[in-house]
């Protein structure tokens, strides 16, 4: 069952540098500019890793401009957790992270289990295809909770840029 699409979600995983990422760029592409969509991890030591980016751009979702940050960078950039309206959280430490910060505040926290594809794989083939299932869990989470991709003419295409 689809729902109305939120004004503002925040995607949050562990680092910010793999699940949060895609599934942000994937939402702005998805659903356009009219939901503010940001993401951010639990802690902030990594970058966003280079398979990530790949499999995104293989669906025309760039992510090479993007900038990991945490929930408290997210709080000292003056991004207040209790503006928005959806938390998705998509890793346990996340969810947990997630329910500690909102706990005095009206807000709606899901966890979505997608897989965890860094570490799996030997070869670059067997690493993409991990990823690429990560990035298809994201999708199909999407497509069901919030319906079909609009048009390609309402999609933002710029990806995530935060």
């Amino acid at each position: 069952m689809t729902a109305r699409l939120p004004q503002s979600v925040l995607f949050c995983c562990d680092y910010n540098a793999v699940r949060s990422p895609m599934a942000e760029g994937i939402m702005k592409k998805f659903y356009g500019t009219g939901t503010y969509v940001q993401s951010a991890g639990v802690k902030n030591d990594l970058e966003i890793d280079g398979f990530s980016i790949a499999v995104c751009a293989e669906i025309d979702v760039e992510l090479s401009r993007h900038r990991s940050r945490s929930f408290d960078e997210m709080e000292q950039w003056g991004d207040d957790l209790s503006s928005f309206d959806l938390v998705i959280a998509l890793s346990p430490a996340s969810q947990r992270r997630a329910l500690e910060l909102t706990r005095y505040f009206h807000l709606d926290v899901e966890y979505w289990p997608i897989l965890d594809p860094t570490g799996l794989g030997e070869t670059r083939d067997a690493k993409l295809t991990q990823f690429r299932a990560a990035r298809d869990q994201i999708t199909t989470h999407l497509i069901d909770r919030f319906g079909p991709p609009r048009t390609s003419g309402q999609c933002r295409s710029e990806g995530a840029t935060k």
